[in-house]
């Protein structure tokens, strides 16, 4: 990676996060079968080291995936199976007692790792749920006044069951808030079914995953990401869209600004692992179905006549205007105009664009005479 003081990313810096996004995705897909946007989906949360709520039913390939993704980076990997009668300290840790040294010692919970599984995370109490609040947030854990720092890259993947709610606990919106994304796996097509079981007839596909990427090198792009390239309009575009939720009748509560820096991360991460240096409305618009519904508390009157929240979010993304491009394309149409007006020819336009490089990325997207585009200028 290039020096952290660099402005914005270089083209080789784009080229690699591409790269090791590419091989990720290809390493997880030997398992996981026909989900290919949701494991994209996952990249991106890995990339801002965030959080990701798996809200679906069981058998769905949501412990699978947490594997398959923590093989592929090299990652410690726990399994945390939430439980009415789990005490906070049996996912932190506890001093105890060391007879042979004769002092106390801290044996680790399963929560220091670097792939976190919370299986079934509504069936715990509030007060074990509560547990996991500062590690999301602060990647730290505090027990009994000692703060012990978590390793990185942490990545929760937390699961629930929306069918069963007898004996669960709802997340409260605290909670919700801190992960970055909500999926839905759902069930496989019939053609995808039929795969899982081909691959599986002889071995298990996942005993072959071997890492692709350390976990420094993942640090490392999550901290490159922060010079990815963001127009002021396309950044003003995920602020509206934010506010729009808190304006809609239908939403007793609408998204914080927490959710504002998730969605602004995200569409960032979005368009790294597209192969970009540039963020356009597009990734806005693609990222907000996964990041505000969460965050979101509907009205008792939106609840009564049965509407969703994902058909509220594409009701808002449909009234927030999107912001135009204004490109060369657009400047040189004036310039000819004007040029027409005066009887003279204009001087063909100079691109700022440097000459291409060798990549194995998709070319950036020019506008329409071939110009480059005014969400990558500088």
């Amino acid at each position: 990676m290039t020096d952290a003081t660099t402005t914005r990313l270089s083209e080789q810096d784009v080229d690699a996060v591409y790269g090791t996004a590419t091989a990720l995705r290809q390493s997880v897909e030997r398992v996981i079968v026909g989900k290919s946007d949701i494991v994209q989906l996952a990249l991106v949360a890995l990339l801002c080291e965030g959080h990701i709520l798996l809200d679906d039913v069981p058998g769905t390939g949501k412990t699978t995936l947490a594997k398959a993704l923590a093989r592929s980076l090299g990652c410690s990997f726990r399994r945390i199976q939430f439980t009415p009668d789990l005490m906070p300290s049996d996912i932190t840790g506890i001093h105890y007692f060391d007879q042979k040294a004769q002092d106390f010692a801290f044996r680790e919970g399963p929560l220091i790792a670097q792939v976190v599984l919370a299986d079934e995370i509504n069936r715990a109490t509030p007060r074990t749920q509560a547990a996991l609040l500062e590690a999301m947030e602060e990647r730290q854990l505090t027990v009994e006044g000692e703060t012990t720092q978590l390793p990185r890259p942490f990545l929760v993947i937390a699961t629930q069951n929306p069918v069963e709610l007898e004996g669960t606990f709802p997340l409260p919106e605290a909670q919700l808030d801190r992960f970055l994304l909500r999926l839905k796996l759902g069930y496989p097509g019939e053609d995808d079914e039929d795969e899982i079981l081909a691959r599986q007839e002889h071995t298990n596909p996942l005993d072959a995953v071997q890492p692709v990427v350390t976990a420094e090198r993942l640090v490392e792009m999550a901290a490159a990401l922060q010079r990815l390239h963001v127009d002021e309009a396309v950044r003003r575009y995920a602020v509206r869209i934010v506010r729009e939720t808190r304006n809609e009748a239908a939403f007793e509560l609408g998204a914080s600004p927490r959710a504002s820096l998730a969605l602004f991360r995200s569409a960032r991460a979005y368009a790294a692992i597209s192969g970009r240096d540039f963020v356009l409305p597009d990734d806005v618009k693609a990222m907000a179905p996964h990041v505000l519904p969460h965050r979101l508390i509907l009205s008792t009157q939106t609840r009564l006549r049965g509407r969703e929240v994902e058909d509220l979010i594409s009701d808002v993304l449909n009234r927030v205007p999107v912001p135009v491009e204004d490109g060369p394309a657009a400047r040189r149409a004036a310039s000819s105009a004007a040029a027409s007006s005066s009887g003279s020819r204009p001087a063909p336009a100079a691109s700022s664009r440097p000459a291409p490089t060798v990549s194995s990325r998709p070319p950036d997207p020019p506008d329409s005479s071939g110009g480059e585009s005014s969400w990558q200028r500088r």
